[in-house]
C-alpha cells in the first residue's frame, strides 16, 4: 500500500487513499510529499487537516521523528492560542491541525498560504461527520494556490462534497485486504451489569495492553471506580477530559504505566499508542464503521490481536457482527499492577534538552541502571519519563531542581 501511495501521490494531483486502521498511512502520504516539498522556501506548503487533537500531535510527532529537517506544527482547540502564535511565528513547511483552529488562524492571518500547494484530508470521512463541514468549506475556499490534493480514510462511506473541488482522483483501496490477524470473542454475562465478567475476562487476560470502549462518559466514569475498587490500573480518555489530562493519559499508556484504557470511540481512531493485545467492547458501537475502527486498535501490521465483546444473555448482537467465537471466563485473578511510574521534567526541547540529555541524567546522577529507564517523552516545554514506581520518590530526591543542560528543572510524580 505505501509504495504504491507513494508513487501514485508524485504523479497524481487528487488521490484517494483507503486502507484499514494500522496499516501506515501516515507514512503512506507523508513520505512522498516530503520529497516534493522545496526546503528553500521558508512558508507552509503542506496543511494536513484532520478530526482530533490527539491524530494532529500524532502526525506532529511522525515528521519530527522522521529527521527530515523540516519545521512542522500542529494547531488544534484546547491548546492556547499564544502557543500557537508562537511556533507560527517561525512558518513551518508542514501545518497540522482541526479545521476549527485552522481556520481561525486563516481569518488572522497568523498563516501565509501564498505558497501553500498541498492539502491532506486525512480520515476525512469523521472531519466531515463531526461538524467540520463550514470550516473545511472556508478553508478550502480560500487555497488560490492548491494544486494537490490527498484524501485519506479507513472506510468508504460518506460522498466527498462538492466544496473539496476533487474531479477526477485516482483512487487507492486496500480496504478488502486481509491485513491481520484479528480474532473476535464474544463473552456472555448473566446480568445486565456486567462488571462481574468484566473483572473475570480481566483476569483471564491477564497483562497485556488493551483498550476497553465505552460509548458514553457516564459509563467511563461509572468503570473507573469499579476498576479502582479492585485495584486494576488504568487511565480514562473521552471528549470532556481537558486537553492535559488527555494528553497524560495517552503518555501513562505509551510507556506502561497504565496497561489498559478506558476510552470512547474518540480512541478508536487516530491516537498514537504502543501495539494493543486486545481490546473489549464492554458497550457496542452504534455503527458497523465504529466496530471497525475499535477493532483496528488491535491486529495492526500483520500482528495477533483479540476482540472481546461484552453482552448480557438476553441481547442480540447487531447484524453486523457475524463472525465470533463465544467463550466463557471463570477466574478470580485480577491483573497485576504495572510495576512502573512517570515522572514530569520541566525542560524541553526549546531548552536545547535531548532525550541522551535526561538519560545521561538518571544514569549518572540518578543511579539508574539501563533496563530501569523507560520510555522518554520529549515535548516543546517539558518532558516526561517511565521509571520503576519503587525508586520514583528517590529519584526525586536526588534529581529536582537540577540543572539540565542551563536550565534548572523541577521533577514531579504524575498521578
Amino acid at each position: 500500500m505505501q509504495e504504491e501511495a507513494y508513487e501514485t501521490i508524485r504523479t497524481n494531483d487528487e488521490v484517494i487513499l483507503l486502507s484499514p486502521t494500522g496499516t501506515g498511512k501516515t507514512l503512506a502520504f507523508l513520505l512522498p510529499l516530503i520529497s516534493q516539498i522545496d526546503r528553500e522556501i521558508r512558508a507552509v506548503q503542506v496543511l494536513i487537516l484532520v478530526p482530533s487533537r490527539e491524530l494532529a500531535i500524532q502526525i506532529e510527532r511522525v515528521v519530527r521523528e522522521m529527521g527530515t529537517g523540516l519545521k512542522v506544527n500542529a494547531v488544534y482547540g484546547g491548546r492556547a492560542g499564544a502557543k500557537d502564535r508562537e511556533d507560527l511565528k517561525h512558518a513551518p513547511s508542514i501545518l497540522v491541525g482541526t479545521p476549527g483552529r485552522v481556520a481561525d488562524h486563516l481569518r488572522r492571518k497568523t498563516v501565509s498560504v501564498e505558497h501553500l500547494t498541498t492539502l491532506v484530508l486525512d480520515e476525512f470521512d469523521k472531519s466531515l461527520e463531526i461538524g467540520f463541514e463550514k470550516e473545511m468549506k472556508e478553508i478550502i475556499g480560500g487555497l488560490r494556490q492548491l494544486k494537490k490534493k490527498i484524501l485519506t480514510s479507513a472506510t468508504q462511506r460518506i460522498e466527498i462534497p462538492e466544496f473539496v473541488g476533487v474531479r477526477w482522483p485516482k483512487k487507492i483501496t486496500y480496504l478488502g485486504e486481509k491485513t491481520n490477524l484479528l480474532s473476535i470473542k464474544t463473552v456472555v454475562s448473566p446480568t445486565q451489569n456486567k462488571l462481574d465478567t468484566l473483572t473475570q475476562l480481566l483476569g483471564k487476560i491477564g497483562e497485556g495492553n488493551g483498550i476497553i470502549f465505552c460509548n458514553l462518559k457516564a459509563t467511563i466514569e461509572y468503570l473507573s471506580d469499579h476498576l479502582l475498587s479492585k485495584k486494576i490500573g488504568h487511565a480514562c480518555f473521552f471528549g470532556g477530559l481537558e486537553q492535559r489530562d488527555r494528553e497524560r493519559a495517552l503518555i501513562k499508556f505509551r510507556n506502561g504505566t497504565h496497561r489498559l484504557l478506558l476510552a470512547t470511540d474518540l480512541a478508536a481512531r487516530g491516537i498514537d499508542v504502543p501495539e494493543l493485545d486486545f481490546i473489549i467492547h464492554y458497550q457496542i458501537p452504534f455503527s458497523a464503521e465504529e466496530f471497525t475502527h475499535r477493532n483496528g486498535r488491535t491486529a495492526r501490521m500483520h500482528q495477533n490481536g483479540t476482540a472481546y465483546i461484552l453482552k448480557f444473555e438476553g441481547h442480540d448482537l447487531p447484524e453486523y457482527i457475524d463472525d465470533y467465537e463465544t467463550i466463557e471466563v471463570h477466574s478470580d485473578k485480577t491483573p497485576s499492577r504495572s510495576t512502573w511510574g512517570t515522572l514530569f521534567i520541566s525542560g524541553g526541547r526549546k531548552d536545547k534538552i535531548s532525550k541522551g540529555d535526561i538519560a545521561g541524567l538518571f544514569f549518572k546522577q540518578g543511579g539508574l541502571q539501563k533496563d530501569e529507564l523507560g520510555v522518554i517523552e520529549l515535548k516543546k516545554d517539558c518532558a516526561f519519563v517511565s521509571v520503576p514506581i519503587s525508586k520514583a520518590h528517590d529519584l526525586i530526591g536526588k534529581l529536582n531542581n537540577v540543572r539540565l543542560k542551563k536550565k534548572k528543572v523541577r521533577i514531579t510524580y504524575v498521578d
